[in-house]
């Protein structure tokens, strides 16, 4: 019983942007001063310089990567230490955009590892809240080449060409890498990615910091990443199931559910050889398991859980009516 893992909860890294709200404080309660504009929350994180650390149990202090070394298969589940090693693969944050954050795009595995950058990035999209008319863009809106998408860049038309989805709370959007995409204001969500931190920075709607200067363009280093087809659909259909679980994206890189509940849930990860992030996106949870000395963990709105692989079954006991994004590895 003594020192098992157990559900491992953390404290977030905060992250101001230009383009950043309050919803992070206001909504989830995560106290970001002395950050003017806190765009991002990232609550589950291996990315280097920027790990968030243990806030619980005798495991306490320990950034997430010194975890994975020291407990590898027990943590993460063998086949995921195999592929990733030391290094946390999921990136789990929240985003508050008060203004367009920049139209960027992000280089797949192939081409991240071609630039020696480590793994690209593919990610997907939860909507907490939008506002009435908030929009995002997501791909092309019709066939265009190089030299057509290079003209609008030029002529600072590119959204002509783009996409836009008008954008409302439970919506689910996946970004595969090569993927134009952009989160317009008003919008508050989850997003689940792979660990990396490169972003393609192709129109920045020439805004400028308070000191006059403008962010950094990757035109060139883009245009390489860039996946030009269109798609008959952008957005990721999924059935809700009350006190169940339903299935919003699977992709190579992260498998992720949304559980809906108002009654004890019981769930079975016997079978999975990955950990579980579980994500409460609304209400408030106890998780409850046995076999470590840390047998039951509250989970509030804003916060995460990473459930070892070495833990095979918990139960989800509702305070009142929750949401869950539950997140491993396929």
């Amino acid at each position: 019983m003594e020192n098992q893992l157990y559900p491992l909860k953390f404290s977030p890294v905060l992250k101001d942007k230009i383009w950043g709200g309050s919803k992070i404080k206001q909504v989830l309660g995560i106290d970001f001063s002395p950050l003017p504009n806190c765009g991002e929350a990232w609550v589950v994180s291996g990315v280097e310089e920027n790990q968030t650390v243990i806030n619980n149990g005798f495991l306490a202090g320990n950034e997430l990567n010194e975890l994975v070394e020291i407990y590898m298969g027990d943590l993460v589940g063998d086949a995921v230490f195999q592929r990733h090693g030391n290094e946390f693969p999921i990136l789990v944050k929240f985003i508050d955009a008060a203004e367009y954050l920049s139209i960027q795009v992000h280089p797949d595995d192939e081409l991240a590892a071609k630039r020696g950058i480590g793994n690209g990035k593919s990610e997907m999209w939860y909507i907490l809240d939008a506002d009435k008319d908030a929009e995002l863009i997501s791909g092309f809106s019709r066939k265009v080449d190089k030299e057509t998408y290079l003209k609008h860049l030029e002529n600072k038309t590119l959204k002509e060409i783009l996409n836009v989805e008008k954008v409302h709370k439970g919506e689910v959007f996946y970004m595969p890498a090569g993927r134009v995409h952009g989160i317009g204001p008003g919008i508050f969500l989850a997003e689940i990615q792979q660990t990396s931190d490169t972003t393609y920075r192709i129109y920045d709607w020439d805004r400028v910091d308070d000191k006059g200067n403008s962010r950094e363009l990757h035109t060139e280093e883009a245009l390489e990443a860039i996946d030009f087809n269109v798609y008959d659909d952008y957005k990721s259909a999924y059935e809700k199931k009350h006190n169940g679980t339903a299935n919003l994206v699977t992709s190579p890189y992260f498998v992720t559910n949304l559980i809906e509940l108002d009654q004890t849930l019981a769930k079975d990860y016997s079978e999975l050889d990955s950990f579980v992030v579980l994500l409460c996106v609304e209400g408030m949870v106890t998780l409850v398991h046995e076999g470590s000395n840390e047998p039951q963990v509250k989970l509030k709105m804003g916060e995460s859980v990473l459930i070892p692989a070495a833990l095979d079954r918990i139960d989800i006991v509702p305070e009142m009516p929750s949401k869950l994004l539950e997140v491993y590895l396929p």
